[in-house]
């Protein structure tokens, strides 16, 4: 991880300002790992964030969705909703993250639901539960983020 942090992010007052929070993922953008997977975010608020991703193309060689596509749909939801809510002049950066897999979802799309547990002055936690499209839990994501101050 460098040390730089680049200083075109936007501010959490200013995010969480915006009528439309869907605009801080537009200005921000959602990283080229997570386009790359399919990841869709939905909703967006200082309650929760919620996004979708493919089966298809995220599966490991028994075509059960990869245990890794479950982290980074949950590490794309977690920190991006620590971004949102970073207090002023600090942007979030991961500590930990942990996933326990309970289900496999097969096909289709798997969602994630994103719920801060957390929000502190110097760290955030969040717990992303991700479910198939019958409503089945396949894995629970876990990611604690650091607020590191911007030069």
């Amino acid at each position: 991880m460098s040390d730089s942090v680049p200083s075109q992010l936007p501010q959490a007052s200013q995010a969480t300002a915006l009528a439309d929070r869907m605009e801080f993922i537009r200005d921000l953008g959602v990283g080229a790992l997570a386009e790359k997977m399919g990841i869709e975010f939905l909703e967006f608020t200082p309650e929760r964030a919620v996004a979708t991703m493919p089966v298809e193309g995220n599966t490991q060689p028994v075509m059960l969705m990869h245990g890794g596509a479950y982290v980074v749909l949950g590490e794309s939801l977690g920190s991006m909703h620590a971004n949102l809510m970073a207090p002023e002049g600090h942007v979030a950066v991961g500590l930990d993250i942990n996933a326990t897999h309970t289900g496999s979802a097969r096909s289709g799309i798997v969602t994630g639901v994103c719920t801060p547990i957390k929000l502190g002055r110097s760290v955030s936690v969040h717990e992303i539960v991700i479910s198939d499209e019958r409503g089945q839990r396949c894995s629970t994501v876990r990611i604690t983020n650091f607020y590191k101050r911007i030069a």
